[in-house]
């Protein structure tokens, strides 16, 4: 069998992966608040623990792992949501939902086993609550309950601070029923217009970290195999969770393994509206941009390091994947993948060098490998789609063309020829980029090659 390799965070070394169980192998992954679309970011943890969900499955078996993800659709994001847009909650969430399924399985991602919804579990939040006040773990307070952080000992550990470091360096919220400055909310009072469920405190709704610890707790155990989600998720949330759970179940652990992917960059900066680069996933697959190309881009650079989306890398994506394509659609059914291949995703999801396996494999001319071995991860699962086999569209005459009007206009100061050319393009379909460093032109989902011939 395929030896697993995963780094874990909270011992802060590679390990040899050993489930709990080989035959019922468990992972927990934290899902997305439900309030808006799905940025380009919150699609790495889906497309990282796919990956691995894809790899524990190879190894072990479909029918021996289970997958969870939540939904996070009780929040003060959706509530405000709700108050600015003068929709229903219920409308916002399950429409959110439906995009978020719609966005990830464009991007290849399988539905976990799973996918429960923080509002089906709220008589389990309010259960484990309660036994957390009766060890002494948690108090009630003017309508809230709150964990007593200090009755925890091992608080800390898997973020590496002390209590200290992290009332200095976070944003704790001061409100006179905190014992502790670092206590933090299991439940809160709701006012009228706001959702809110009956509960031995009182009317009111779960904070946001008591909801995984239940929902793990009901689908998975007391302790399972894998909790994952972004490396901005490690504190407070995944710190609160295994203080919680480990006190409610009477646990040393919640999970044996926990994995957190870094943060996404594009064109080498944190995305930021106020930076103009950022986008929806939905916004690139409206713009053109094939899921396919968009979860290579991703399993391009190893989960562990920051990744930075640029137009280049995904221009070289899908280069590759149009000649994947064509070899592949050579391949005979029944080949397996490569071992290589597999021992490199097996070493911490080096998804880099399982690529670099399927190059060698391209180079080879080994189309059933290449086209098994790929499937593994979510690449080239159907025939040849359109957008790999539509001709690839050359604009680059159009390009310098454009290019040289405007550097004769910039000396002129007349721009009616670059006006011309830029109305002709964008009226044929495509998008123009106009920068210091030049003119790009990336043909669009409506782009009609036939109204560009004979501009000049």
């Amino acid at each position: 069998m395929t030896t697993i390799k995963l780094h874990n965070t909270k011992t802060r070394r590679k390990e040899v992966f050993t489930p709990l169980n080989p035959d019922d192998v468990r992972m927990y992954v934290c899902g997305p608040t439900v309030y808006d679309r799905a940025h380009l970011g919150n699609a790495r943890p889906v497309i990282v623990f796919d990956v691995l969900y894809r790899l524990l499955r190879h190894v072990y078996g479909a029918d021996h792992v289970t997958y969870v993800r939540n939904f996070t659709d009780v929040d003060d994001k959706i509530n405000a949501k709700a108050a600015e847009t003068g929709r229903t909650i219920g409308g916002i969430t399950e429409e959110t939902i439906r995009w978020y399924l719609d966005d990830m399985g464009a991007l290849g991602a399988l539905e976990p086993d799973h996918m429960p919804r923080a509002t089906e579990f709220i008589p389990q939040m309010v259960t484990m609550i309660e036994d957390l006040i009766a060890s002494g773990h948690a108090y009630a307070a003017e309508g809230h309950v709150l964990f007593a952080v200090d009755s925890y000992t091992r608080y800390g550990a898997l973020s590496g601070r002390t209590v200290e470091d992290m009332i200095a360096g976070a944003r704790v919220e001061v409100a006179p029923y905190k014992r502790n400055p670092m206590d933090f909310v299991l439940w809160k009072p709701s006012s009228d217009d706001l959702p809110g469920w009956d509960s031995p405190w009182g009317r009111g709704r779960p904070g946001w970290h008591i909801e995984c610890s239940a929902m793990a707790h009901e689908l998975l155990g007391a302790s399972f195999d894998i909790h994952g989600g972004g490396i901005d998720l490690q504190f407070p949330h995944h710190e609160n969770e295994i203080a919680q759970s480990c006190c409610a179940n009477g646990t040393d652990k919640m999970a044996n393994v926990w994995m957190h992917n870094e943060m996404l960059l594009v064109e080498g900066k944190k995305m930021s509206k106020s930076l103009g680069n950022f986008f929806t996933v939905r916004d690139l697959l409206d713009q053109g941009v094939p899921g396919e190309v968009i979860r290579y881009v991703f399993l391009m650079t190893h989960y562990r390091k920051p990744m930075d989306w640029t137009a280049e890398k995904a221009a070289q994506a899908e280069a590759t994947l149009r000649k994947w394509y064509a070899l592949a659609a050579q391949a005979q059914d029944g080949s397996v993948p490569s071992q290589t291949a597999v021992d490199a995703l097996a070493d911490d999801l080096n998804t880099h060098g399982f690529l670099s396996e399927c190059h060698q494999l391209a180079l080879a001319g080994d189309a059933a490998t290449l086209r098994a071995t790929l499937q593994l991860v979510g690449v080239l699962e159907t025939n040849v789609p359109a957008w790999a086999a539509a001709p690839v569209v050359d604009l680059s005459a159009h390009s310098y063309r454009l290019a040289a009007a405007r550097e004769t206009a910039m000396q002129t100061n007349d721009f009616a020829q670059v006006d011309r050319l830029k109305s002709a393009l964008i009226a044929a379909g495509v998008e123009v980029r106009m920068s210091k460093s030049g003119v790009e032109l990336v043909p669009g989902p409506e782009f009609d090659p036939s109204a560009l011939e004979g501009l000049e």
